[in-house]
């Protein structure tokens, strides 16, 4: 099975008033003293699973904002997860980045360290929509961070926000064939949500912020459909698309539900220690995180097994998520259960579901009310 290690910087410049991750704005960081946490529980893990190290297959920094690491702490990183575990001979290493933070110099770094794929948050790609979402980066930045990117990698991804407020059918039709013609091998395309406890979901609350309805959403997620399907880059997961050969390949492992361990302040894993599958979750509060390794050696407050049923139900939950569906017969051999045959019929009968042999997909419908889908099988 497929093994990932997860790396989270939880430092921003600023925060994003629709985001819910855990991103942090300091005005000074020790990125030395970071990184030593960060090595100090990459030594932790290896050390509870044994003997047997799986191979390393990818590796993800994700945030906050990785592009404000320095090239050296990523290299750093790198260096001490290469003595740690065996790794395969095509690691896929991805580091996201903030077109505000964006230098030829800097990307450089990364590449001489190791980074193989660079996903670019760029989320817009006009003025007023950016300012908007709190970015700190303009059309013309971004699209400057994107050529240097694509000079600079052999794999780019794209992230784009779309359902923004007042955003037309016709608004968006035009900027994402724009996005499309940039010729990255992967976009990730993902519709604004309002999360709760961000400054959005105040200003959603007292009628400040309105977002396009159910309706207006579900032909904007059509249009995404058409248009990528048509440039080659058809959808691979709920949010993604990509070229045949350029999914992600560390995402693929969540999906797929497979291993991997997360490191830095809030990260989740989900790991298998002598057969037991084991969820694991970092203290979230970057001070305190690094509080707690100074003190006890580890910030892991979750280390907890994960029960058959339950890990079943995640399975089923993020597999879903695919076009390439779920294999019952493998389900069935990891987990010892199946959903039942009766709750997958009428879900075909409606339309949202399709089976073929031993696999079920969402259909297009299916897709637009997965979380329905889901829970009906479930429950």
């Amino acid at each position: 099975m497929a093994f990932g290690i997860y790396v989270h910087w939880p430092f921003c410049a600023a925060k994003c008033p629709y985001c819910d991750f855990n991103s942090h704005v300091r005005s000074r960081i020790d990125e030395d003293g970071w990184v030593a946490g960060i090595e100090q529980e990459l030594d932790w893990i290896v050390a509870r699973q044994g003997g047997e190290r799986p191979v390393v297959e990818t590796i993800f920094f994700g945030g906050g904002t990785p592009s404000l690491m320095a090239g050296k702490s990523v290299g750093r990183i790198l260096e001490k997860i290469a003595r740690l575990w065996p790794h395969a001979n095509d690691v896929e290493v991805t580091l996201e980045a903030n077109p505000a933070s964006a230098d030829a110099a800097r990307f450089a770094d990364y590449r001489a360290a190791g980074v193989n794929r660079l996903s670019l948050g760029v989320q817009a790609l006009n003025d007023k929509d950016l300012k908007m979402l709190g970015r700190l980066h303009d059309a013309a930045e971004a699209k400057a961070a994107l050529a240097l990117a694509m000079r600079s990698f052999e794999r780019v991804s794209l992230d784009l926000i779309y359902a923004r407020p007042s955003q037309t059918e016709d608004e968006w039709r035009a900027e994402l064939k724009q996005a499309l013609a940039f010729g990255t091998d992967h976009l990730s395309l993902y519709q604004l949500t309002i999360e709760p406890q961000t400054p959005f979901a105040l200003l959603h609350q007292t009628g400040q912020l309105v977002i396009p309805d159910d309706d207006i959403a579900a032909v904007l997620y059509q249009v995404t459909q058409e248009l990528t399907e048509a440039a080659g880059l058809p959808t691979y997961e709920i949010s993604n698309h990509a070229k045949a050969g350029s999914e992600s390949r560390h995402n693929l492992i969540y999906w797929r539900y497979g291993d991997y361990a997360g490191v830095g302040p809030g990260a989740h894993g989900r790991l298998n220690l002598d057969g037991i599958r084991t969820a694991t979750a970092t203290t979230r509060l970057p001070e305190r995180w690094r509080e707690s390794l100074e003190k006890y050696g580890t910030a892991f407050e979750d280390f907890v097994p994960v029960p058959d049923a339950d890990a079943a139900r995640e399975h089923l939950l993020m597999n879903l998520r695919l076009a390439e569906g779920l294999d019952l017969s493998a389900y069935q051999a990891r987990w010892n259960t199946r959903p039942d045959a009766n709750k997958i019929a009428p879900l075909i009968g409606d339309g949202f579901l399709t089976q073929d042999g031993d696999i079920i997909r969402p259909t297009p419908s299916g897709r637009l009310l997965l979380n329905r889908v889901i829970s009906a099988l479930l429950n």
